[in-house]
């Protein structure tokens, strides 16, 4: 079994019912170890127009699933979520789950890079994150979850409901 760490995130439709979805459909495959707090945060793109703010919140799994079939199996979760299947960035979107960490693996294929490459620079990955999962070692920087949200910040990352979000009704 592989400790892995899920973010998630949604900007259009009903985001928290989204996120609800994604979660529901990864206990097909995966035991779900923890779910962060909700947070919520404006949405960021390179060339700083706006979009609808996101939810986001990270979950904890174990899985017998390697990498590149979990990550086949997140994509259809999105696209029947509702995402489009063009994988455009910065778009907005009813759901995005991303592949944080798989283990202490790290994978680098054309489709798949573990760690995820940018998540010590997201806050508002690695505010959730450091909720459920603050002692991991990040493989290739070498620090914990915890030291790597505590330099990124929390700037932005607003926290709408606590733990248990994903099971209370609302």
């Amino acid at each position: 079994m592989a400790d892995v760490c899920i973010a998630l995130g949604a900007n259009l439709g009903d985001r928290r019912a989204n996120l609800r979805s994604a979660l529901r459909a990864i206990k097909d495959v995966a035991r779900i170890v923890a779910v962060s707090s909700l947070y919520e945060t404006d949405a960021v793109t390179p060339d700083g127009s706006e979009g609808p703010p996101y939810y986001n919140a990270a979950c904890r799994v174990e899985t017998e699933l390697e990498p590149l079939p979990l990550l086949g199996f997140l994509q259809s979760v999105e696209r029947h979520i509702g995402r489009p299947p063009s994988r455009e960035r910065w778009a907005p979107r009813p759901i995005d789950l991303d592949l944080l960490l798989y283990g202490d693996d790290i994978v680098e294929t054309d489709d798949l890079t573990v760690p995820h490459p940018h998540m010590a620079e997201r806050s508002f990955v690695l505010v959730p994150l450091a909720e459920i999962a603050a002692e991991i070692l990040h493989p290739v920087l070498e620090r914990t979850i915890a030291e790597i949200a505590r330099e990124a910040g929390a700037a932005g990352v607003r926290r709408v409901a606590e733990t248990g979000w994903e099971s209370a009704t609302g």
